[in-house]
């Protein structure tokens, strides 16, 4: 199996996942997604569209989702560089409902983080950084949403406070109390 581990974060729906790394004198190869295994490891989703970002130091993005019925989970890894990744419940009667879940990823460690349906999600580059999503839904417009990064109810502690480069759209996020969702616990 080329996965080492599937492990259940504070949120328990939210995993790291942490994959075999194969190295010999010309690099490393690894796998990192082999749908038995994502299977097998509690991940019931195929994936339909796969994207790819780099960002500066300093840049936030999200904090994103879809609303039902183009809800997407996400699988995320850093490619290149080093970020903080935040996983928000907003799954209405979730024991966790407004709780985050957060981890430092890079390339250094080659691990991927799965985020189900039902959360929004988002990153700050820590380095500059090259990350890939496989998403379990095709972008919709019509159905993006998102919450804002500093929303002070939420506190996410983001590492880098000053300085933060953001989109025009994900400074204009609502905080979560005034944000659209459409997921119940459990979805």
């Amino acid at each position: 199996m080329p996965f080492r581990a599937f492990v259940h974060l504070e949120i328990p729906d939210v995993m790291l996942i942490e994959s075999i790394v194969f190295p010999d004198e010309r690099g490393f190869f690894m796998e990192l997604y082999k749908r038995t295994d994502f299977l097998a490891g509690g991940v019931p989703y195929d994936f339909v569209q796969v994207n790819m970002s780099w960002s500066r130091r300093g840049v936030v993005r999200g904090l994103h989702y879809q609303l039902k019925p183009m809800e997407q989970g996400k699988v995320f890894t850093v490619l290149v560089g080093r970020v903080f990744a935040v996983a928000v419940d907003i799954r209405r009667g979730s024991p966790w409902f407004g709780k985050y879940v957060t981890v430092e990823l890079s390339d250094r460690e080659r691990k991927l983080l799965w985020i189900p349906p039902g959360f929004a999600f988002g990153f700050q580059a820590l380095e500059d950084s090259l990350v890939l999503y496989l998403v379990t839904k095709e972008y919709s417009p019509q159905h993006e949403r998102g919450i804002r990064w500093d929303d002070p109810e939420l506190n996410i502690p983001w590492p880098i406070k000053d300085n933060v480069i953001l989109s025009e759209k994900d400074k204009r996020w609502p905080p979560l109390r005034e944000a659209e969702t459409n997921f119940d616990y459990p979805i």
